[in-house]
């Protein structure tokens, strides 16, 4: 009997023995040609993360326009000890942008909106009659400046519209219009949101009602949305410090299509395969999202140096769709989209011509810090802009300190 119990655990053992084996000799196509086997990008991120106190972190990496490295690392809440997984929800920060974009587009396809009318046109009532529950809604500031009757969707979409990232972030609280629309690429949260609500007027629904009718549900993201839902209770995961302790958490309970979606890394993934397959969209919908709309020339995304040209239209490597920044490689045009709050920092980017790509979440303001040995070691990305990204890797952070 124990030599049968024996020859049982043996064999049991060499199956798992020959399946781990197999699955970590299993490798990465990267951009150049070369691979990468999955334990050594599993070894790569355990000690970036180490290194750098990243307290938990989620990738998807993609070869041939799919999936096929999705895992989770660390953990989704380091003072409970709760650890990350593939079905554990983010707040997804910016990255809310591209996939709203994506539902405008499908919009635009059924015929419900044109990318180049002014979105005032789909109103019953001037845009400053409307009135809004909260103080930070509404378009009572902008009443006399008439550049905002200009503004369509296609401004709002590749970040054109003039508007500032978000009216909380002046010093005085107040909406304005600072560029003449459609004139140069300012980020702008305030335009995705103008463009959420002339939708919900056109359809006469809730933004988080198109989300699920246009995107969600078709692509089975089960655990997305733009709300908190009662069921994300479950699993999700809490932002982080540098000093990796957890910040407060927010629920949201209204939709808002620049930045309040929830999803998780096996949604995303979703999601993400369907822009590299170009599925969902017509084929002129997807051109249009992929196609160059504005030549960025800023030295910076953010802070002062946004204010500061160091390119022109003719040396810059960096542009916007709709929904998605561009950046043109060797490989052709990439997309890519960021998610940044504190305590989260996310990325994504896509090699169409190449079908590869990477998805990253992180809840830890330790996260941006290791995008650039990360996504080069995993598909031999050298061509995300660091600096224009804002994004400090952690061995310049060191070496600052010393």
């Amino acid at each position: 009997m124990k030599s049968i119990k024996f020859l049982l655990l043996s064999c049991v053992s060499l199956v798992l023995s020959l399946f781990f084996s197999k699955l970590s000799a299993q490798k990465i196509k990267r951009l150049d040609g070369s691979s990468i086997r999955f334990d050594q990008l599993d070894h790569t991120i355990k000690k970036l993360m180490d290194t750098a106190k990243v307290t938990g972190l989620s990738v998807a990496v993609f070869n041939k326009d799919k999936p096929v490295y999705i895992k989770s690392y660390g953990y989704a809440d380091l003072t409970a000890q709760k650890k990350m997984d593939t079905a554990t929800v983010y707040w997804s920060c910016s990255l809310s942008k591209t996939v709203f974009a994506y539902i405008v587009l499908k919009m635009v396809d059924k015929g419900v909106i044109n990318l180049d009318t002014p979105l005032i046109q789909y109103l019953k009532k001037p845009l400053y009659e409307y009135t809004f529950t909260k103080k930070t809604r509404g378009y009572q500031d902008i009443k006399d400046d008439k550049r905002y009757e200009k503004i369509t969707a296609r401004m709002s979409l590749n970040h054109t519209t003039g508007l500032p990232n978000y009216r909380g972030f002046e010093t005085d609280g107040k909406l304005r219009i600072k560029y003449d629309p459609g004139t140069r690429y300012s980020y702008s949260g305030e335009g995705m949101y103008l463009l959420q609500f002339v939708l919900e007027q056109i359809t006469g629904k809730d933004f988080e009602a198109i989300a699920q009718e246009e995107a969600f549900h078709p692509l089975m993201m089960k655990n997305s949305s733009y709300v908190w839902q009662e069921a994300f209770n479950k699993d999700y995961c809490v932002g982080h410090d540098s000093l990796q302790k957890p910040y407060e958490f927010d629920k949201r309970t209204s939709p808002h299509s620049a930045g309040s979606m929830y999803t998780t890394i096996n949604d995303f993934s979703i999601f993400f395969t369907a822009l590299l397959q170009k599925k969902g969209l017509s084929k002129k919908s997807s051109h249009e999202m992929f196609s160059p709309q504005v030549p960025i020339l800023s030295k910076q995304q953010f802070g002062p140096d946004a204010l500061v040209d160091d390119k022109t239209i003719s040396n810059t490597k960096i542009f916007y769709g709709l929904g998605v920044g561009l950046l043109k490689t060797p490989y052709g045009y990439a997309f890519f989209k960021e998610g940044h709050s504190e305590g989260w920092g996310h990325y994504t980017i896509g090699f169409p011509e190449k079908g590869i790509g990477i998805v990253i979440m992180t809840n830890s303001d330790n996260g941006e810090s290791i995008y650039k040995s990360l996504m080069e070691t995993a598909i031999g990305n050298v061509y995300t802009p660091w600096y224009w990204e804002n994004y400090t890797p952690f061995d310049q952070k060191q070496n600052k300190g010393k």
